[in-house]
């Protein structure tokens, strides 16, 4: 398959839906709306909605029906971005090669903007499905999967001891659970609510869930390699910020190598985990194939 083209297509399908479920308004919150819209649509991969997509579609569902749930898991990423650049946090000034929201908008507005995309993000979920009559029960299941995984035993909970491990040495435990969270968390659920919602049996959940797992520590590895040796023109960020913060990463840890090693057996296992599939899994496939080798 054109994985290139595949991307772009579900890209533009996701930009045109997002710039629809957070509309440009006038009246006293405007600038709230501007600052949203602002992290919202500056660009980046999209690569949460467009696996939620395509493991929807590797299950025989229609990605269409789904939109919502997908446009809903890039506002949540987007929140997450937004508060990690924050001085308290992460401090960065630059994100997708423009100016970190607080920034521009300031760190009040910043952080309204996180937390209207987040709230946003769960009243997108209900609308769709209402309005589209989808199964109540597997709504709520999907609900429930992403709800705990950007919680505090998930996303939230490997931000915060991201944070408190700075500057320590940590074992590769506590990495694990960094990682596994921070990033891992969201894509994992990103890919599993895929398949609920497309009413996918038991043995592929788990199979689905085996993939989002290991594709998810192969993101954060390689964000982590990219950090070390990436091009900041590419990425549209500073390079190196890790080290100089005391981050606990995996080059940090285990040095480039043994990290690279890591992240094609993670791709390996991701990959294994998709036997059970069919062709329609390949965009899956590709995908995670794409995640070993990507330079942005």
């Amino acid at each position: 398959m054109n994985l290139k083209a595949y991307l772009e297509t579900k890209r533009t399908l996701v930009e045109r839906a997002l710039g629809h479920y957070i509309p440009a308004q006038n009246g006293p919150s405007t600038l709230l709306q501007e600052a949203m819209r602002y992290s919202l649509l500056a660009g980046g991969k999209r690569i949460r909605p467009i696996l939620h997509l395509a493991s929807v579609e590797a299950c025989g569902g229609k990605p269409e029906t789904c939109l919502g749930f997908a446009c809903a898991l890039e506002m949540i990423h987007t929140y997450s971005l937004i508060h990690d650049d924050l001085p308290a946090m992460d401090n960065d000034q630059l994100r997708r090669g423009k100016p970190t929201n607080h920034v521009v908008f300031g760190e009040a507005m910043a952080l309204l903007a996180g937390d209207g995309l987040l709230t946003e993000a769960f009243r997108v979920i209900a609308q769709e499905a209402l309005e589209g009559g989808m199964e109540p029960l597997r709504v709520l299941r999907a609900i429930l999967e992403l709800a705990a995984a950007v919680g505090p035993q998930g996303m939230v909970g490997g931000q915060a001891a991201d944070i408190l491990n700075e500057g320590k040495v940590v074992d590769a435990d506590t990495l694990a659970f960094i990682h596994t969270r921070k990033t891992g968390a969201l894509i994992r659920a990103s890919v599993l609510t895929g398949g609920i919602l497309a009413g996918a049996s038991g043995e592929l959940l788990e199979n689905l869930a085996k993939y989002g797992e290991a594709l998810g520590l192969a993101f954060q590895i390689r964000d982590d390699l990219l950090n070390e040796e990436g091009d900041p023109a590419r990425l549209g960020k500073a390079v190196k910020t890790d080290q100089a913060r005391g981050k606990a990463t995996y080059p940090g840890l285990f040095g480039v190598e043994q990290s690279r090693d890591r992240l094609k057996s993670l791709v390996d296992q991701a990959v294994e985990a998709l036997g059970v599939f069919g062709p329609g899994a390949e965009p899956l496939r590709e995908i995670a194939l794409y995640v070993a080798s990507r330079d942005h």
